[in-house]
């Protein structure tokens, strides 16, 4: 890999976001088992340890083709992983809108954490791939994504399909998340 490990690693107030690396692997993998972080995010089938560890792999490559993908969120006064966010095509289809998105372990939910590490995300689809516009979408009974999309700016556009799920889509423009944050 070249340095886009160094290049990409965020640092916020009280989150580190380091895209995703084989160190991360066992703590991912604990994640995206706990059924209360998975509810909206798969079908029920438990991820192995091997799966988790290709999909490092896969993104390890998004972010050397693209420049984005995911990050392991890592609480530093610990240096525990608490969670993920992502951006990445929405859908995972090259060429569609850039989505931000998140998932915290359970313990560490109801923090702000998520919040922050969306704005990280969306900071850095703006200032450093240099796009316009952000999308975030989640299943309609994901009421707490819908409150974080809503704590970042983001404004509701629609009921879309995504991941072949009816979502609501919420959308961040360059223009209004500047002028938020002046």
């Amino acid at each position: 890999m070249t340095d886009i490990f160094a290049r990409a690693t965020i640092k916020t107030k009280r989150l580190r976001l380091e895209p995703y690396a084989p160190a991360h692997a066992q703590a991912l993998h604990a994640i995206n088992n706990e059924p209360q972080v998975m509810e909206f995010l798969s079908d029920g089938v438990p991820e192995t340890i091997a799966d988790t560890q290709a999909k490092i792999t896969a993104v390890q490559n998004r972010w050397e083709t693209f420049g984005f993908g995911w990050w392991a969120i890592i609480e530093p006064k610990s240096e525990l992983v608490i969670g993920a966010a992502c951006l990445q095509h929405v859908d995972n289809v090259e060429g569609a809108e850039l989505e931000i998105g998140w998932r915290l372990t359970a313990s560490a939910s109801g923090r702000g954490y998520a919040t922050e590490a969306g704005l990280a995300a969306a900071n850095y689809a703006f200032d450093v791939i240099g796009i316009n516009h952000v999308v975030a979408v989640a299943d309609q009974g994901n009421i707490a994504s819908h409150r974080v999309m809503e704590r970042i700016g983001m404004l509701f556009r629609g009921v879309e399909t995504h991941y072949d799920v009816l979502c609501k889509t919420y959308v961040l423009h360059r223009s209004d998340h500047r002028e938020q944050n002046q």
